[in-house]
């Protein structure tokens, strides 16, 4: 995997293969259709690509199709609590594209709030390191629409395959990851969002290393004036933070820092910092490292977390162990990564203010040399001068307003559902052209069957304490 400037000469990521291809579109181009013809395929809502057996996408109106640029079939990559992702053609572009579909939509009034705050969040995402939606199938009935297809940018692989495969991770590589990870997690930040699930899976990589942050499943609108009373039962074991782990239902940003020094601490040594069979152990694991937390240090853990902590034997802060992660573990990454892990959420470090470490800069500067896009060369220069933006690390141009968090928790299913219609019917399709699923597709019976992952493939829940 090689830190370039031009995706055209990048090694590939990991163990994954790349998808760049297209599937199911003709190479000849169709004569324009008459006027009584586009009406006809209007009317009768015939999908354009419908003939060709294998695409799971058509357009619902006549376009010209895009060039063929390989012969890809469509096929599932991914599946989770929330949603299955299948890797196919979007035949008005003949890209590869990521179509996400989210089943049961309205099985209860917490899935119907959860989906709807997704879209509402993916469809204001404009970063380099955050997956963004490209277009949302319309509904065809107001009433009688039970899932919702969501169609993203196609990334290679992810970072916990690539963390996992034999694939050599320089100390560059590892700056550049965690660079992009927490300036990422700045533009959600800002934008009032909790993420709630960072996770090295939830990080997609393409084969030029730039990282998006994806999967918002779990992510929420807070107020980050203020603690707000929310559900302990989020973020993967392995990366919950100790107040998660205690029992806290009332938190902040600093789950989402925990999370990442996690992953940091997992770049470095290729292999998970807290392993544990499950929530209890996984915080003992915790204090192994910091050392018992003293009282105000669990101001936000539940009663019967703080009797399990104080009853176990004292145990003394280890985390000068940290420097033995890895040979290219140096004094600045643990120090960056002391920042991160502090157990008090309160004394951790705040995303701005890892961003401003030193252990970054050289991650930061090889991103804005030939990665980003929100610097450009200068090619009238001579020696192509590279014009640098004043603000690389961009916040969020319209962050949600926390009231519209506590205005979702007031509306019933009719309501959500109502306002979930409007929303996606009002959005300009991509290349003004709408799709729809193709049921004449080979595979189709395959995405009709796809479901999301079962509960005893979920990771175990919190403990419950009292």
């Amino acid at each position: 995997m090689a830190l370039v400037s031009h995706p055209a000469t990048a090694a590939a990521v990991g163990a994954a293969p790349m998808y760049a291809g297209s599937v199911g579109v003709q190479k000849e181009k169709k004569p324009q259709p008459t006027p009584h013809q586009v009406m006809q395929m209007q009317q009768q809502q015939l999908p354009q690509a419908a003939h060709v057996s294998n695409a799971i996408l058509a357009a619902t109106q006549p376009f010209y199709p895009a060039p063929v640029q390989d012969a890809q079939p469509d096929r599932p990559i991914g599946y989770g609590a929330f949603g299955v992702v299948w890797s196919v053609t979007d035949p008005r572009s003949g890209k590869r594209v990521a179509l996400k579909k989210m089943p049961n939509v309205f099985q209860n009034l917490a899935s119907c709030k959860r989906v709807f705050r997704e879209i509402r969040m993916l469809s204001s995402f404009k970063h380099d390191n955050v997956l963004s939606l490209l277009d949302i199938l319309q509904p065809t009935n107001p009433h009688f629409f039970q899932e919702l297809y969501v169609l993203t940018e196609l990334m290679q692989s992810d970072l916990h395959k690539i963390i996992v495969s034999p694939q050599p991770l320089t100390i560059d590589h590892v700056k550049v990851f965690v660079y992009q990870i927490l300036r990422g997690l700045k533009y959600l930040h800002s934008a009032n969002i909790l993420h709630r699930d960072i996770k090295p899976g939830n990080l997609l990589v393409n084969s030029n290393c730039i990282l998006k942050i994806c999967d918002f499943g779990l992510a929420r609108i807070w107020d980050s004036r203020e603690r707000q009373n929310m559900t302990h039962e989020v973020v993967t074991q392995y990366y919950r933070a100790p107040e998660l782990l205690m029992g806290a239902r009332r938190y902040t940003g600093a789950v989402d820092i925990w999370s990442v020094g996690c992953i940091f601490a997992e770049l470095l040594a290729r292999r998970i910092l807290f392993q544990a069979q499950g929530p209890i152990d996984q915080l003992d694991l915790i204090i192994d490292l910091l050392g018992t937390p003293t009282p105000e240090e669990m101001k936000y853990a539940c009663e019967g977390a703080r009797n399990h902590v104080l009853r176990a034997p004292f145990r003394v802060n280890t985390f000068h162990r940290m420097r033995q992660l890895s040979q290219h573990t140096t004094d600045d990454a643990v120090q960056l990564l002391a920042m991160m892990l502090q157990f008090d959420p309160d004394k951790r470090a705040t995303v701005d203010q890892a961003l401003k470490h030193s252990y970054l800069d050289e991650g930061r500067m090889r991103f804005h040399s030939c990665m980003c896009s929100c610097c450009y060369t200068n090619t009238a220069v001579p020696g192509n001068t590279r014009i640098f933006s004043t603000d690389p690390d961009p916040m969020h141009e319209m962050p949600f307003d926390p009231k519209w968090e506590k205005e979702l928790s007031r509306l019933s299913m009719f309501d959500l559902r109502d306002r979930m219609y409007k929303f996606v019917t009002e959005r300009t399709p991509l290349f003004g052209t709408p799709l729809c699923i193709n049921p004449s597709s080979a595979a189709y019976k395959n995405f009709a069957s796809s479901s999301v992952a079962q509960a005893s493939e979920l990771p175990p829940s919190p403990n419950a304490w009292d």
